[in-house]
């Protein structure tokens, strides 16, 4: 157990953070391939067959179910931050469904012999702050001892069956756009290292407790095709799911890419995660990069993004009206950053 007064930085006491915890794509194929195919319930509208952000149940003509769960270890030391961080997370997948969540569910794991009972408290403080923001409540939940520290969510919505917005629905001419700034993997590394100062923290906590409200407006579009959220595979990793889930191609634009500024520094000093390496040595070899891209740029695009942003793909001539409603729910890094091209899937960044 701690000392009095002793001061507890969380991140010591896991050996990933964040989205970063997440098993490497490849590997991830390799432990799923042979999971029985999903039955032919007629009312489970989005299952396993898509690497989709949430399952999907019809309930009636106007009325779906989207479930989803999502926790991992801390990405920040500071207990309520982990909290908030961990809850905004898992509410994305609601949100990139189209969906509006309706209640939560709390998963906790806890070193209960290093951690003291007001650092547990704090972190599940932060979580029902979330929470409230997103006018849900924590209705139960589950803990367990375990060796490191574990915070995330069960979090359930509701859609109507008409407004559900898989991943795997792009067409040919789709414009991309990001709803956030890169670099959360970057900078949750340079944390790690204790270099990390009080701007570029707030940077990476102001991004990463933004709730991806746009969901909900966007699945109410029709020509909003395809969407997803943006987190522990990478920009790369989850467009690429957009691209073979829909069978096409992907051209994105390097400049165009919203960066945060402290990640963009850190990212030119060399500053990367091992997830980002993990990541691209799962699908490298489905994206086409420029062949003078340093490698600093290479791994913006693979880093691993914790409460990342929405990824949509709609109709060019929805795309000012996507950019509108972010803007106007305060998301100000949004931003068009390629199209969807008929083509082989893959990703070629010009």
């Amino acid at each position: 157990m701690n000392k009095p007064n002793e001061i507890i930085r969380l991140t010591q006491y896991s050996h990933g953070g964040g989205c970063g915890c997440k098993i490497a794509p490849a590997l991830l194929s390799r432990v799923l391939a042979e999971m029985p195919a999903t039955l032919p319930y007629r009312d489970l509208l989005v299952g396993t067959e898509s690497s989709d952000d949430a399952a999907v149940y019809r309930i009636n003509d106007s009325q779906a179910i989207v479930a989803t769960t999502d926790f991992f270890m801390p990405i920040v030391d500071n207990p309520h931050d982990f909290g908030r961080i961990a809850a905004t997370n898992a509410l994305s997948d609601i949100y990139a469904m189209g969906a509006q969540p309706l209640f939560a569910l709390a998963i906790v794991g806890m070193p209960i012999d290093k951690l003291p009972l007001t650092v547990i408290q704090q972190i599940l403080a932060g979580g029902a702050a979330v929470c409230k923001e997103a006018g849900i409540p924590i209705a139960g939940g589950h803990s367990i001892d375990s060796s490191e520290p574990i915070y995330g969510l069960v979090a359930l919505g509701l859609v109507h069956p008409d407004q559900v917005k898989r991943n795997d629905q792009a067409q040919p001419g789709d414009v991309l756009i990001l709803g956030k700034a890169l670099g959360i993997g970057i900078l949750s590394t340079v944390l790690k290292k204790g270099e990390l100062d009080g701007a570029a923290y707030q940077q990476m906590l102001t991004s990463t407790i933004q709730l991806n409200t746009p969901g909900p407006v966007l699945g109410g579009m029709a020509q909003v095709h395809a969407l997803t959220d943006v987190t522990g595979f990478g920009l790369a990793g989850h467009l690429l799911e957009i691209c073979r889930g829909s069978k096409l191609a992907a051209e994105i634009r390097f400049d165009d890419l919203p960066v945060l500024d402290a990640a963009l520094n850190f990212a030119r000093q060399g500053y990367s995660t091992g997830a980002s390496k993990r990541n691209w040595a799962s699908y490298g070899d489905d994206v086409i990069l420029p062949a003078d891209m340093p490698a600093w740029q290479q791994s913006i695009l693979t880093d691993p993004q914790t409460s990342g942003g929405l990824l949509v793909a709609c109709a060019p001539e929805a795309a000012e009206r996507v950019l509108q409603i972010f803007r106007q729910q305060g998301f100000r890094y949004a931003a068009r950053i390629g199209e969807v091209i008929a083509g082989t899937p893959g990703i070629t960044v010009r």
